[in-house]
C-alpha cells in the first residue's frame, strides 16, 4: 500500500479537485484506490455507508474511485457551530462541540483516530490520495498538525504541493510554503502540481525551469482552468446558474450557518432556472420560489432571518403568490417555534418560526444520519397529484411535531415525509439531495410554476461526467509516468476499463 498526499499553498487552491481526479484516473486504471482527509472543516457533509458523517467533497472522491463514502475517509470532521466553536465529528460519529482553543488541545487525542482510520483503509486499499486542510504554513497551527505535514510525517508519505496561479503569485506561493516547513518535510514534498492556468503555456515555462533550478523539485504538470466546472464543493458557494429567458426565479437566502448547499446544485444546471444566492444587507427580490436551506445551527440563523428583514418578504412573497420550500433547518423555520433545551446547536432556548406549518421542532441528542429513497407526491395544476421517487440524505438533530405533518410532502418506507400546507404555497422536507433526481426536480419546480419539464440533469451522472473530466486533465497534462513510478505502479499490471460504480 502507499499514500500520495496532495497539500495546497491556500485554502481553495484546487487540493480537493486534483485528489478526485487522481482517484479517478487510477481507478480508471483498475487500481484499488481510495480518498483521505484527515481533518475537514465544513458543513457540507454526506452519509456513509456505515451510517456516519464525512466532508462532502470526500465523498465525492470517494464516487470518483467508484467507492461508497465510509467514515475512515474523514475522521474528523469539524462542523461550525459559530466563529470560534465547532461540533466534533470523530469517525463519522458526534464527539462534541469544542470551542477553538479546546479542539487545539485535543489535536494529540484526534490524531489516534487519524492514524486508526488510515490503517483501516490501507488494509483495504493498494492506494491511498490523501488530501490536506487550508496550507502546510499557516505557522500557528503547525504544532499537534493532524491536517497536513502532520498526518504526512506520522504516515512517512510523499507530498505534492498545488498552487493556484489564477490567485497571481503562484510562483510565491510555492516557494514561500516550502521555505515555512521543517527539513524533513521539505524532503518530503516531492513535486509541484499548478492549477487553474488560462493562456499559453509557452509563456509560463520561463517561471517552471527557474521554480525547478530554485528548489531542486519538479513541476509534475499545469492544470487548465476548468470552465463550466461543478463538483461538490466543501464550503464555497459557486456562482448562480445562467438560465433561459422566461425562467422560473429561485432564491436562496444565504444563512451564517448555512449547510449542504450542494443541494443546489441541480438547480444551478437547470435551463429553465435562474437561481440566486441572496447574501447579507441584500434585500429579497421578486421571485417565484425561495428556498430556505440546511443549517448548522438553526435557531441562530433564524434569529438571522428575521434580523436582516427576509422574514417580511418572505411573507410578502406569498401574498403574492409565490411558493416557499424548506430543507431540513430550512423546513424547521417553517414552523411555529423551535427548541433546543439542551443546547446542542448553540444556547439553550426557543425561537420563533415563520409560523408557515403548524408544526414544531425540538432538539433531541442523537443526531439522525440515513441515506434514503420514497416518493413526492405533489399537487399539479390539473386538480390531481404528480408523484416522483427521489433519493438523498437526513442528517439532523430535531425531530418535529404538529398537524403540518398530516399533510406529508411524500412517504418513506411506509412512513410520512415533509410537509405541504394545505394552500399548496409552503412545503419542506428533512431530505438533503432532494433536487438529484431528474424526476422529482421537476416535480418540484412544476410545483413552484415551471411551465415546462423534462430539463432536470440527473446529477449523479453528471458528477461522473465531472469527475471524468478532471481524470481527463491528469492524462493529458500530468506527467502520468512520474506520478505511477512515485506510486509504485510501473510494475503493477492493470486493467483499464470502466469504473466501479457505488
Amino acid at each position: 500500500m502507499v499514500t500520495l498526499m496532495i497539500q495546497g499553498t491556500t485554502s481553495d487552491a484546487g487540493k480537493t479537485t486534483v485528489v478526485a481526479a487522481l482517484c479517478r484516473w487510477l481507478a480508471r486504471q483498475g487500481v484499488s484506490v481510495a480518498p483521505f482527509k484527515p481533518q475537514n472543516m465544513a458543513l457540507n457533509s454526506a452519509v456513509t455507508i456505515d451510517g456516519g458523517e464525512i466532508g462532502r467533497s470526500t465523498a465525492l472522491q470517494a464516487l470518483a474511485c467508484g467507492l461508497e463514502p465510509h467514515s475512515d475517509m474523514n475522521p474528523v470532521l469539524l462542523k461550525p457551530q459559530s466563529d470560534c466553536g465547532a461540533q466534533v465529528i470523530l469517525r463519522g460519529q458526534v464527539h462534541g462541540n469544542m470551542d477553538a482553543l479546546d479542539y487545539h488541545a485535543y489535536k494529540a487525542e484526534a490524531m489516534v483516530a487519524v492514524m486508526d482510520a488510515w490503517r483501516a483503509l490501507s488494509e483495504r486499499y493498494d492506494v491511498i490520495i490523501a488530501e490536506g486542510a487550508g496550507s502546510p504554513a499557516e505557522i500557528n497551527l503547525r504544532v499537534n498538525d493532524i491536517a497536513n505535514m502532520g498526518f504526512a510525517e506520522a504516515a512517512d508519505c510523499p507530498v505534492l504541493l498545488v498552487g493556484d496561479i489564477e490567485r497571481g503569485g503562484v510562483f510565491a506561493q510555492l516557494v514561500g510554503t516550502l521555505e515555512l516547513v521543517s527539513a524533513s518535510e521539505q524532503n518530503r514534498t516531492k513535486g509541484f502540481i499548478i492549477n487553474r492556468f488560462r493562456g499559453d503555456i509557452a509563456l509560463l515555462e520561463p517561471g517552471l525551469d527557474w521554480l525547478t533550478e530554485r528548489t531542486g523539485k519538479p513541476v509534475i504538470g499545469v492544470l487548465p482552468y476548468l470552465h463550466g466546472l461543478i463538483v461538490d464543493s466543501e464550503d464555497s458557494i459557486g456562482t448562480s446558474g445562467v438560465s433561459e429567458a422566461g425562467a422560473l426565479n429561485v432564491i436562496v437566502p444565504v444563512l451564517p450557518r448555512i449547510s449542504n448547499h450542494n443541494d443546489f446544485d441541480p438547480l444551478r444546471l437547470h435551463p429553465g432556472v435562474n437561481l440566486q444566492f441572496i447574501g447579507p444587507n441584500q434585500a429579497i427580490p421578486a421571485a417565484d420560489l425561495i428556498i430556505l436551506p440546511g443549517s448548522k445551527s438553526t435557531r441562530t440563523d433564524m434569529a438571522f432571518l428575521h434580523a436582516q428583514g427576509w422574514t417580511q418578504a418572505i411573507q410578502k412573497h406569498l401574498r403574492y403568490g409565490g411558493k416557499v420550500f424548506g430543507i431540513c433547518g430550512g423546513f424547521q423555520m417553517l414552523g411555529d417555534r423551535v427548541d433546543d433545551p439542551a443546547g446542542l446547536e448553540g444556547s439553550s432556548g426557543t425561537t420563533e418560526g415563520l409560523g408557515l406549518l403548524d408544526m414544531t421542532t425540538t432538539m433531541v441528542a442523537g443526531k439522525q444520519l440515513k441515506n434514503v429513497c420514497g416518493t413526492l407526491t405533489l399537487p399539479n395544476r390539473n386538480s390531481g397529484q404528480t408523484e416522483a421517487g427521489f433519493s438523498g440524505y437526513e442528517m439532523h438533530n430535531g425531530v418535529s411535531e404538529g398537524a403540518a405533518l398530516a399533510r406529508p410532502l411524500g412517504r418513506m418506507n411506509g412512513k410520512n415525509e415533509g410537509a405541504i400546507s394545505a394552500d399548496s404555497q409552503v412545503a419542506g422536507t428533512y431530505v438533503h439531495g432532494i433536487f438529484d433526481e431528474p424526476g422529482a426536480c421537476e416535480a418540484l419546480l412544476h410545483w413552484a410554476g415551471l411551465d415546462h419539464s423534462g430539463e432536470a440533469i440527473d446529477y449523479q451522472q453528471h458528477r461522473l461526467a465531472q469527475l471524468d473530466r478532471l481524470a481527463d486533465q491528469v492524462e493529458q497534462h500530468l506527467d502520468t509516468h512520474w506520478l505511477r513510478d512515485l506510486l509504485g505502479l510501473e510494475s503493477v499490471t492493470t486493467t483499464p476499463g470502466p469504473t466501479r460504480q457505488p
